[in-house]
């Protein structure tokens, strides 16, 4: 044995080949054939070079350089002198703010220059209107540059002053578009106004504040002005909710009231019919923005001394459009530098209309 080891360890039996068992069953029987990639049908030929940058010109370059020197030092003067404006328009032109009466009627001067509209026409206000005039006076007062009357935030009154005339000036040229556009988004509103979208009768994730229901806080708002507008402005005319009480689909306005409301609107003045615009664009609802319109309107003095209901207001008009807004804060708290800023811009914008609408006789 001794002497067979060594044979038997240089002998190796080779080891039996498996068969190699397939991880998968073809269950089709036609031939497998490769993709063939397509040119991409937007970007013929084949794909760009990798750029290079150009040679660029030497008196660019110190063009360039030049011009950056400049700015930094501007930058620099700037920020060691802030008070020293570069441009005519960057400072004040004018020193005082008066307003004037005209055989037109009243009008806004800077020192000797009138304030002009958008149009380049002379703003002049109806005589009756002196706390528009007196408003529109102290924007400009505050202004601390020409730049800042380009920006319509700094002269809210003048921009809406200017908006009323601009109604006016088409109406008696006898283009109807402006005023025709106007009525046309007024009427959307109506189709989903504020003050008729009312929450359902029964909803799980809203629970009742002091026992009464969203749904309940918004009937109790909107019951008032709606008894009002079809006693006191639309005589008649039917006005439903939006929602049902179990279901979100909206439900449309009579054809008779529609009809009603829209010549309602035609006819209304020019000054009025900016103001609603102004208050349906703050507060989502036609019907706020008309009691609010009628309650304050220079146009509808005599029809108010036959309304014995109590004065609509900036509050009332704020609160009856943010019903929903209110219930939620309180329920869920209130993001500050939203909902608080939010309140206040749209007391403001609503106080604007009645800046604008109202008169000596209002």
């Amino acid at each position: 044995m001794e002497v067979l080891r060594p044979a038997f360890a240089s002998l190796r039996l080779p080891a039996p080949r498996k068969v190699p068992r397939s991880l998968y069953r073809c269950l089709h029987a036609s031939a497998s054939r490769p993709a063939t990639p397509l040119p991409h049908p937007s970007v013929p030929g084949p794909p760009p070079e990798s750029p290079t940058p150009a040679a660029s010109d030497p008196l660019e370059r110190v063009a360039r350089k030049r011009k950056q020197a400049e700015l930094l030092e501007q930058a620099q003067e700037i920020r060691t002198n802030p008070s020293k404006p570069k441009t005519a328009l960057a400072k004040r032109f004018w020193k005082d703010v008066v307003v004037k009466e005209s055989e037109a009627g009243l009008q806004v001067f800077l020192d000797s220059r009138p304030v002009r509209t958008p149009t380049k026409e002379v703003l002049t206000l109806p005589r009756s209107k002196r706390q528009l005039a007196i408003a529109i006076a102290l924007e400009w007062d505050l202004l601390v540059s020409a730049q800042q009357a380009l920006k319509t935030h700094y002269i809210p009154m003048t921009s809406l002053a200017a908006r009323a005339k601009d109604i006016e000036k088409a109406d008696t040229e006898g283009r109807t578009e402006v005023r025709d556009n106007i009525i046309r988004m007024l009427m959307r509103y109506l189709a989903t106004d504020t003050l008729l979208c009312w929450a359902p009768e029964k909803n799980i994730h809203d629970a009742s504040q002091d026992g009464v229901s969203l749904r309940a806080l918004q009937i109790k708002s909107a019951k008032p002005i709606i008894a009002y507008l079809t006693t006191h402005v639309w005589p008649g005319v039917e006005i439903k909710p939006i929602l049902e009480p179990d279901s979100i689909l909206p439900v449309s306005q009579p054809e008779m009231t529609k009809t009603v409301v829209r010549g309602w609107l035609s006819g209304l003045p020019s000054f009025e019919l900016a103001g609603l615009e102004r208050a349906v664009l703050a507060s989502k609802s036609l019907l706020v923005g008309v009691r609010l319109v009628h309650e304050w309107g220079e146009a509808f003095t005599q029809a108010r001394e036959t309304a014995d209901a109590a004065r609509f207001g900036i509050e009332e008009a704020a609160e009856a459009s943010s019903q929903e807004v209110r219930w939620q804060t309180g329920q869920w708290g209130e993001v500050e530098d939203t909902h608080d800023v939010e309140k206040e811009d749209l007391r403001r914008q609503l106080g604007s209309v009645i800046i604008l609408v109202g008169g000596d006789s209002s």
